[in-house]
């Protein structure tokens, strides 16, 4: 058995791992995914959480992706853009895959469990690329989720991720929202203040 670590005690043996997606609707098997970003978080000596690596890929829609109009103009992703450099989802789920599985290797877990703001539409989203692509060791617990909507809630009264991220006395900036690095960033330094202000006692 691989020795345990701070990280694997404090989750179970899971590896929280923030995502969030960008996509051309809210149909995981119809609608396109166009951005992947995944922020990996690491633990202190002191038991606080911290964000240590964000990796992020643009992703081109798979044949026959629907792009919704209304998503489409919400997150401002022009899919033809010449520097957008996007790889389609067999090339730019291992790319986001790696780094994850290297994370929970070197913590001793068993697995990621994805956490996120709304964090089943981002789980559904990957699951279902995932076997578009044909890739079976995807490294996500394939329902569970940690959820910052439900944390939020509960530590500040808040559920809408800007509304949050106030309240947790951290700023928000409205012009980089719903680029899926800044939006996964910043709910991951929210899930890193809401666990480190939470007393936990190990039983």
């Amino acid at each position: 058995m691989p020795e345990s670590t701070p990280m694997a005690e404090r989750f179970r043996g899971y590896l929280p791992v923030v995502v969030d997606v960008e996509t051309g609707g809210f149909n995981e098997l119809t609608d396109a995914l166009l951005q992947i970003a995944a922020v990996l978080i690491d633990i202190d000596d002191a038991g606080q959480l911290y964000c240590a690596e964000t990796v992020s890929c643009h992703v081109v829609p798979f044949e026959g992706a629907n792009l919704d109009p209304k998503s489409m103009e919400v997150n401002g992703i022009d899919v033809h853009h010449p520097f957008r450099l996007a790889l389609d989802e067999k090339q730019a789920l291992p790319k986001i895959f790696k780094p994850i599985r290297e994370a929970i290797k070197h913590h001793s877990c068993r697995k990621a469990i994805l956490v996120g703001h709304n964090a089943h539409f981002d789980l559904k989203f990957i699951n279902a690329a995932a076997a578009r692509a044909g890739i079976k060791r995807n490294p996500f617990h394939p329902f569970s989720t940690f959820d910052t909507v439900t944390l939020a809630g509960l530590a500040y009264g808040q559920t809408v991720l800007a509304r949050s991220v106030n309240s947790a006395g951290l700023e928000w900036d409205p012009s980089e929202a719903h680029s899926a690095i800044y939006d996964a960033e910043m709910t991951a330094f929210l899930f890193c203040k809401i666990v480190n202000e939470y007393s936990f006692v190990q039983p």
